[in-house]
């Protein structure tokens, strides 16, 4: 019988995918996989188990970015454009979902991101790719980027492990 390793059930980074037609103009991106035996009925419900269960040391960055983004006129999140009643997964519009993908993300001033969130089917698990693409417009989102780049590792490592 040959080797087959075992299932990777705590996230690693991978090569992300660039250029990217979810984002083509993408100029910075981060990728990280897990293998999960669990089920999940679609997309939704796997993003909302991942990335829409955040972890409480997360949501306390998320209100402390909030609060200094106002002086620049950053976004807080994806519904500070007056979308209220926008089909979110937590804080993050949903902007695509197909059987196998969901596609969240915004449009702000100084950059674009998108999170894409992948389910590959093997014949032992399920192998999900969480894939951050960001489109940095200016100084200012390549700044941003390199100062949340750290926290926002350890918060998608985190939200992958609900998966799990």
């Amino acid at each position: 019988m040959p080797y087959t390793s075992p299932p990777k059930n705590y996230p690693v980074e991978a090569e992300p995918r660039l250029p990217n037609p979810i984002l083509p103009t993408a100029n910075w991106a981060d990728a990280f996989e897990i293998e999960t035996l669990r089920v999940f009925s679609d997309m939704r419900q796997l993003a909302e188990q991942t990335i829409g269960s955040m972890p409480r040391w997360a949501r306390w960055l998320l209100a402390v970015r909030n609060i200094l983004v106002v002086p620049f006129g950053l976004k807080s999140d994806g519904l500070a454009d007056g979308q209220g009643t926008a089909d979110c997964i937590d804080i993050f519009p949903v902007l695509d979902e197909t059987k196998d993908r969901i596609v969240l993300g915004f449009d702000d001033r100084h950059l674009d991101f998108r999170i894409v969130v992948d389910r590959h089917t093997t014949d032992r698990a399920s192998l999900l790719r969480a894939t951050t693409l960001v489109d940095r417009h200016n100084a200012m989102g390549r700044i941003y980027i390199a100062a949340v780049a750290p926290f926002h590792r350890a918060i998608v490592k985190s939200v992958l492990k609900n998966a799990v």
